[in-house]
């Protein structure tokens, strides 16, 4: 913000020499001589005397000194309130955090552009994945915790929210260490002939509905069982239990240790992005904007080639459907 040249030619005063203020601003000598030709010539006066014995200012030279010590050191004070300011006045941002729903994702990518923006405080607030406490969680964005990361479909319900597109997960399947299965490293449909495959129970979810179909219609030697309306830590310890596979994403691979999650080849995925109200608080607008203005349509977001942001859009929860639908 302090303008380099302003600085440059004080420190040639204060030197008395070239020389001296070049080894001082970590410059060489001929390049410190080029700026004050320019500055003088910005100026259109002389400002400087050059004689063999140093460097000493003409009149104009000693006007225009006083001047600029005085533009620097009301420059660099008003670097320090604005910095103040920001600090007395923060954006809190809280963030929901959970196993499931880690924020991994957007730290990740705040991470990139936060020294930017130190008025923006974070808060991890932690939340819970078992099935008694996530019929509230999405009903508390904006109440409890103001954002989180998690997938999620497009909805037309009154008590949807809105979401920014970070990326995608794909979904997979998991299964315990000890099923035959869990030696292979990639899947394809045929291999799941013959076994029960746990799915979350028809109408929760249109994207799993999908999935659903195409398995009865195309691949109908595969057991669906439906069972449950929401994914919590419960349905993973039940899959592991009872030796059943389980349809899952794979942001999900390190939810439970017992249970080893393989990719499938087929096409399916879902987004999952930044979740935040409808009606988001004056921080989390801010948030948001500082997101779009610096990252959208970049190619430097961290997570790999199919992360991108794009504009925010009105969604349902995918994964936790008790806090959804009712």
């Amino acid at each position: 913000m302090v303008n380099d040249l302003l600085n440059a030619f004080i420190q040639v005063i204060d030197s008395g020499s070239f020389s001296k203020a070049a080894e001082k601003l970590y410059i060489s000598s001929t390049a410190l001589m080029k700026q004050m030709n320019v500055l003088e010539a910005r100026i259109g006066v002389q400002l400087l005397i050059r004689t063999n014995h140093g460097i000493r200012a003409t009149d104009a030279g000693n006007s225009f000194y006083h001047d600029a010590k005085f533009l620097t050191q009301y420059s660099e004070k008003a670097i320090i309130r604005a910095r103040q300011a920001a600090n007395k006045n923060p954006h809190l941002i809280r963030i929901g955090n959970s196993l499931l729903n880690p924020c991994k994702e957007l730290l990740d990518v705040w991470n990139t552009i936060s020294h930017t923006y130190p008025q923006f405080k974070m808060k991890i607030v932690p939340l819970d994945d078992d099935a008694a406490s996530w019929p509230t969680v999405y009903r508390t964005i904006g109440k409890d915790f103001d954002v989180m990361v998690g997938a999620y479909e497009r909805a037309n319900e009154s008590d949807s929210f809105q979401a920014l597109k970070l990326g995608e997960y794909r979904f997979c399947v998991a299964v315990s260490r000890e099923h035959p299965l869990a030696r292979k490293e990639r899947l394809s449909v045929t291999d799941l002939y013959g076994e029960r495959l746990a799915m979350v129970k028809p109408g929760t979810s249109p994207l799993i509905d999908e999935i659903r179909g195409y398995l009865l219609t195309e691949h109908q030697e595969i057991q669906i069982k439906g069972v449950s309306h929401q994914y919590d830590i419960g349905l993973f310890n039940r899959c592991e239990e009872n030796g059943a596979v389980l349809l899952t994403i794979d942001r999900w691979k390190d939810v439970h240790p017992s249970l080893v999650t393989i990719p499938i080849d087929w096409a399916y995925t879902i987004p999952y992005g930044m979740l935040y109200p409808l009606k988001p608080s004056n921080s989390v607008q801010h948030f948001l904007s500082a997101l779009q203005e610096n990252i959208v349509g970049s190619s430097k977001i961290p997570g790999g080639p199919n992360r991108s942001l794009n504009s925010p859009e009105s969604v349902r929860s995918f994964g936790n459907y008790g806090t959804v639908t009712s």
